[in-house]
Parts: structure tokens; C-alpha cells; sequence
């Protein structure tokens, strides 16, 4: 007999008898995480529009240079990802350790202004700007797994990196206003900046909670366990698959480049392009979290890289009547490859790991990644130099294709 209307479970609980209850399917956790990202991506979007116009336009820097201090934006994470995933699990301070990772981030916006225009000085101002990303992220997406269901792992992640992804929407068009009403000071930006990030650090510490689950009555994580995660063959097709992956990902900082100049746009718009692909980010990431739970998390990883092979194949596409259409293909397809990835391959690990080791398992994939995306910007700048955007664009398409290739029969077997 149904319970009468007073005695109805809340909603996210499982009515059943004998079934105890269930976690909801979107948490005050995960939604907490997601106001912390929207402000620090707020803030760390405000740096990343107008980091190339800065370093390209502004210090002259070559495509080879350039390429060089990306590839430490990109992956000065990847040590770090390791560690602050292994820590994290070791100690089970999970929020802890990303609340460090937020804060070193925030503080290195101030390291800008301190750098001046001394390249080596950005170069370590990024390098531990990044730091401080690859230190959070594992923790939290392990978070953010840990206060979802299982079956509701891609709706957690897509709520989140939506939010994530509004921050990034709003970042460049904050630091558009911030220097046309600073009348081009890079300096205001990175005071703004700074402000935001510590919004959000404060954010953690007032709003989130740490998981307490039952590993956190086991013994300590040692790092021969967190090796032992290769054993699991549904976790290392995840591995091996994305991996390759990353080696064929060209930065955003790249492509927003090569549009640019591609295209004649002004030099003053570059730090708008990143809008296009936030929204088109922002608006897919939630249908292609459920989708992912539906149909299967490996597919839709797929077809998000298989838009991204499309982004690619348009930037070879010359400059004509059709130039407005085409930028604004570009940056859509490339924000889908992101709603298509991004969140949905820690939706597609996370499961296939132990409670006590998910911030760990989480950590390599995510280094994976990171270290093949920095491999690809240093060999980017390198063959844009030598040959040429076009030829380059056209490298990194044929990887890409090559990286599909391993791809696809790795992914489709993963375990749903």
C-alpha cells in the first residue's frame, strides 16, 4: 500500500521498502563545486582571453615561444594531478587539498602584475597558475563522483561543467570591460581576477563538504595501490584510449589564433572568440551528461573528438564569403568537443574505481591527457614556425585521425 502523502519519501530518495535510500541525483556538493569553478573559471578565463593577445601582439613573442609558455599552461598540471590526487586519498582531506590548489591559483593571479614584461617571470607566473589547477582538479571530480549516484554520473559532471563553463563565458567578456574601461591595462585584469578567484576560494571553505564514506575507516592509500589500478581492464581502456587523444589536441590559444588571422579579424577581438565556445559549451553540457548516462559515456567521448576533427578541418577552410559562418562553426563545434569530453570522461573513469583510490585514478587519466596537450602545443608552435599554420593544422589533423583510430574499439568496450 502506497504511504499517504505526509509519510512520501523526499524527492531523490528510493521509495522501495528494504532499499534503504539512495543519494540524490544532484547534490548540494556538486552544486556547491559548480559556484566555486563558475567564479575561479570566471577569473581564470579573464587571464587565458588575454594571455595571446598579450604575449602575441603586446610582447612579440614568436609562434615557437609562444607555443613553449602554452605548453607550460597547459601542462605544468600534470605532475601535480598525481600528487594532489594521491595526497587527497591518502589523508581523505579531498576538499582540503583542492581548497590549496584553488588558493595557489588565485594568489598567481597577482604574480602577473609582478612579472611585468619579463617572459621567464609569466612563464613561472603560469606555470604555477597551473600548478594549482592540476592540484584541484582530481580532488574535486572526485568529489563531485563520490556525492552522485552511480547511474547518475554524467548528469553530476554535466551540471557541474556547466556552471564551470558560465564562469568561462563570462570571463572574457569581464575582461573585455575591464580594458576598455582601463583603457588597455592588462594590469586591471589581473587585479579583477584576483578578487574573483579569492570569491571562490571562499566558496570551498564556507559551502562544500569533505565525503565522508566508508573508506574512510581503511587504512591509508599507499602508491602500490594506486598502481594496482592498471590491473583493472575497464580502467586501462579509459587510459590507453584518451591518452592519445590529448597528443593530438590543439590549445584553444592556438586556435583562437588561427582564427584571428585567418580570418583578418582585429587583434582587439581575440579576447572574445572564447565566448562562441563557451556558449555553445555551456548549452550542450548538461544534454550530453544524460545523454552519456543513456547511450553510453565512451561513445559520446567519441564524437566529441570527432568534432573536434571537424573544428580542424574547417580551419583549413580559406577565408571567403562565408568567413562569419565559418568562425562561428569553429568555435561551436569546438565547445561541443568540450561538452563532450571534459566532464564526461571522469563520469566515464570515475565508477570504475574504488571509493578509496577515485581522486588517484582520476589523477592519471586527467595527467594522461595533460601531458600529451602539452607535447602537442610545443610541437604545434614548433610547425607553425617551420612550415606554416595550414601545415600545422593539417599535422595535427592526421594525428588526430591516427589517435581515433586507437580510440574508438578502446572506448566502445568500456563498461557502462
Amino acid at each position: 500500500m502506497a504511504p499517504p502523502p505526509d509519510m512520501a519519501p523526499p524527492p531523490g530518495m528510493d521509495p522501495r521498502p528494504g532499499t534503504g535510500t539512495r543519494r540524490a541525483v544532484i547534490t548540494g556538493n556538486v552544486v556547491a563545486l559548480g559556484v566555486v569553478s563558475l567564479l575561479t573559471d570566471v577569473s581564470a578565463e579573464m587571464v587565458t582571453a588575454v594571455l595571446p593577445l598579450y604575449l602575441v601582439y603586446g610582447l612579440q613573442l614568436s609562434p615557437a615561444v609562444f607555443g613553449l609558455l602554452d605548453g607550460v599552461y597547459t601542462g605544468a598540471t600534470a605532475v601535480l594531478r598525481l600528487a594532489g590526487g594521491h595526497v587527497a586519498d591518502r589523508f581523505r582531506r579531498r576538499k582540503l587539498v583542492a581548497g590549496l590548489g584553488y588558493g595557489i591559483s588565485a594568489v598567481c593571479k597577482l604574480g602577473f602584475l609582478a612579472a611585468g614584461r619579463s617572459v621567464p617571470l609569466i612563464g613561472l607566473a603560469i606555470g604555477l597558475d597551473r600548478a594549482g589547477k592540476g592540484l584541484r582538479t582530481a580532488p574535486r571530480d572526485a568529489l563531485i563522483s563520490l556525492s552522485a549516484a552511480p547511474e547518475a554520473q554524467g548528469r553530476a559532471f554535466g551540471l557541474h561543467r556547466a556552471m564551470d563553463t558560465a564562469g568561462a563565458l563570462a570571463g572574457p567578456l569581464v575582461a573585455f570591460g575591464v580594458l576598455a574601461a582601463a583603457a588597455g591595462a592588462f594590469d586591471a585584469v589581473f587585479v579583477v581576477s584576483f578578487c574573483v578567484a579569492a570569491a571562490g576560494v571562499l566558496v570551498l571553505v564556507l559551502f562544500v563538504r569533505e565525503h565522508a564514506g566508508t573508506a574512510a575507516r581503511r587504512a591509508p592509500v599507499r602508491l602500490r595501490d594506486a598502481a594496482a589500478l592498471l590491473r583493472d581492464r575497464g580502467y586501462r581502456r579509459v587510459l590507453l584510449g584518451t591518452a592519445p587523444l590529448g597528443l593530438a589536441t590543439i590549445s584553444d590559444a592556438f586556435l583562437y589564433l588561427m582564427v584571428q588571422r585567418g580570418h583578418d579579424l582585429p587583434a582587439n577581438a581575440l579576447p572574445l572568440l572564447p565566448v562562441g565556445v563557451a556558449a555553445a559549451y555551456l548549452l550542450a553540457a548538461v544534454p550530453f551528461g544524460r545523454l552519456a548516462d543513456r547511450v553510453g559515456r565512451g561513445r559520446v567521448v567519441i564524437g566529441g573528438y570527432a568534432a573536434l576533427l571537424a573544428c580542424y578541418l574547417l580551419l583549413l577552410v580559406p577565408a571567403g564569403p562565408a568567413g562569419p559562418a565559418a568562425v562561428a562553426a569553429v568555435l561551436v563545434l569546438r565547445g561541443l568537443s568540450y561538452a563532450a569530453t571534459d566532464g564526461v570522461v571522469s563520469a566515464l573513469a570515475g565508477p570504475l574505481l574504488p571509493e578509496e583510490r577515485r581522486a588517484s585514478g582520476l589523477a592519471v587519466v586527467q595527467t594522461g591527457q595533460a601531458l600529451g596537450t602539452m607535447a602537442a602545443s610545443w610541437a604545434f608552435g614548433l610547425l607553425w614556425t617551420a612550415a606554416g599554420p595550414r601545415a600545422a593544422v593539417q599535422v595535427m589533423a592526421a594525428a588526430l585521425c591516427a589517435a581515433l583510430a586507437i580510440a574508438v574499439p578502446l572506448l566502445r568496450r568500456t563498461p557502462r
